[in-house]
């Protein structure tokens, strides 16, 4: 879509495709097809810290998750996490844990292969052998999973039973495959049954296998086009994550990491209960999502990412031993210092998919499953932080109940929030790099900002909330299109 906006041409990208929820990009360009801005808009509105007010504590696990139907068990864990300390029972049992952890890790392995093989692929596959850019601009009708299942039918079908395993490991520990209850205040609503585990591993060993495939898909395709695809959409900054108390990357529970460009701790081991020390959140007109940052440096500078790039330049190792191989591969691309390579988010992804399906088999083989100590209460709070790392990165919620038990404040921070900043700079690049200048827009440029937009795996419906009140406007328009009256409410 084009218009003229104060002398510029305005090019419109929308909806941003192969992504979760909806977005669009704007760009204002000069009569030399120069770019003067670029944006990414969130152009959706959910709200939901404001629909569960009122609501007793104990739905908030289940309510919240219908923010997404794609990472619902995140959403589910994060809250769960929050009113585990509302009633004292953060100390969960072993059987809990294990069972939320194995949870989990089924999400992760489902969001990782169902962004890989369906919303990715056709960007990689379908590029030529010495230009990674190839299928950047490659015919539109290739650039789907359909066209993808036609030309390499096996990875199609891996990429189905893939996040098929996955979503069979959710529905076992979370009661559904979508918007399931496994995890209630102080724990959980059931175990794992010897049956359903010796049906999730039967399959375990394949998924593995093609969790290597996978990883090697990603691999080569960034180790061999580095050099080009090192300046692409990537710029330094800070990363942040959970970390085990070891250094150990951990995607359950830990504490707050962040580091510098090259390396160096921003802070480490927070308690994210104190999370409002270290994070603020600043909004601005053009987007409903916020823009998250870390205080000490503030909002100009104070920006970060979050997700698998972050939790592997973060982390001191990973604690599974294929996956911790894969991960000194990738450091060696860098020689140990952060990889600030935007492409190679999908390499970092492939990485964790692989530790996922690893972490997976290791519970399903651990008996503390099929305990029945299932729930566990201690000492009433009326503040708390739920953290956890969702696929797409850190994903923090905070509330407050009050002494009847209703929430009486909600504040979700979630992964593509603190995204939000790193993917406009992005966009902001490719568009300066690919676009501007250019004597014709074509529409393979446009996907080339969509393709670094894909790289960070936004969910953008999980996005979209708002400080402040939501302004409404109501304009009167005549049957010529001229404005006639315009009235606006709590802008």
């Amino acid at each position: 879509m084009v218009a003229n906006t104060n002398g510029f041409k305005r090019i419109a990208i929308e909806p941003v495709t192969r992504v979760e929820g909806h977005g669009k990009v704007t760009l204002l360009l000069d009569e030399q097809n120069r770019v003067h801005q670029a944006r990414l808009h969130i152009v959706e509105f959910r709200g939901f810290e404001r629909f569960i007010l009122g609501r007793p504590f104990w739905e908030v696990p289940v309510l919240v998750q219908r923010l997404c139907g794609i990472c619902p068990v995140s959403h589910h864990l994060a809250a769960a996490k929050a009113m585990d300390r509302i009633v004292g029972g953060e100390k969960l049992t072993p059987t809990a844990e294990k069972m939320r952890r194995l949870m989990h890790y089924g999400q992760f392995f489902q969001s990782h292969a169902l962004h890989f093989f369906h919303l990715v692929s056709p960007d990689i596959l379908f590029g030529g052998i010495e230009d990674p850019f190839a299928g950047f601009s490659a015919d539109p009708a290739l650039r789907n999973v359909i066209a993808v299942a036609a030309k390499f039918p096996e990875l199609a079908v891996q990429g189905v039973m893939m996040r098929k395993y996955g979503q069979e490991v959710i529905l076992r520990t979370a009661g559904k495959k979508i918007h399931g209850t496994g995890a209630i205040p102080g724990g959980i609503n059931k175990n794992l049954t010897i049956a359903e585990r010796d049906f999730l591993l039967k399959d375990v060993e394949q998924m593995i296998k093609w969790s290597h495939g996978a990883l090697k898909i990603a691999k080569d395709y960034t180790v061999k086009h580095l050099t080009k695809l090192a300046p692409f959409g990537s710029f330094d900054s800070s990363h942040m994550s959970l970390i085990r108390a070891d250094g150990a990357m951990d995607l359950y529970h830990g504490g707050l990491r962040a580091i510098t460009a090259d390396g160096k701790k921003i802070f480490d081991h927070v308690d994210y209960q104190k999370y409002t020390d270290y994070i603020a959140e600043e909004v601005r007109p053009w987007s409903y999502m916020k823009f998250p940052f870390i205080k000490s440096i503030g909002p100009e500078n104070g920006w970060y990412r979050v997700g698998p790039l972050a939790r592997l330049n973060t982390a001191d190792f990973i604690d599974t031993p294929a996956a911790e191989a894969a991960r000194k591969e990738f450091m060696a691309v860098t020689k140990g210092k952060p990889n600030n390579v935007s492409m190679a988010y999908h390499w970092a992804r492939m990485i964790e998919l692989l530790h996922s399906i690893e972490k997976i088999r290791e519970l399903l083989n651990d008996k503390d499953l099929q305990g029945q100590d299932l729930v566990t209460r201690g000492q009433r709070r009326e503040e708390t932080v739920g953290l956890i790392e969702a696929p797409r990165g850190t994903l923090f919620h905070h509330y407050r109940v009050d002494k009847h038990d209703q929430v009486t404040m909600a504040n979700l921070i979630v992964s593509t929030t603190n995204n939000n900043e790193p993917m406009n700079r992005a966009v902001q690049k490719v568009a300066q790099d690919h676009l501007s200048g250019k004597k014709e827009i074509t529409e393979g440029l446009l996907n080339h900002i969509e393709v670094v937009i894909r790289a960070y795996d936004p969910c953008l419906s999980c996005a979209t909330h708002a400080l402040g009140q939501m302004p409404l406007v109501v304009e009167l328009v005549d049957a010529a299109g001229n404005l006639v009256d315009r009235k606006t409410k709590g802008g």
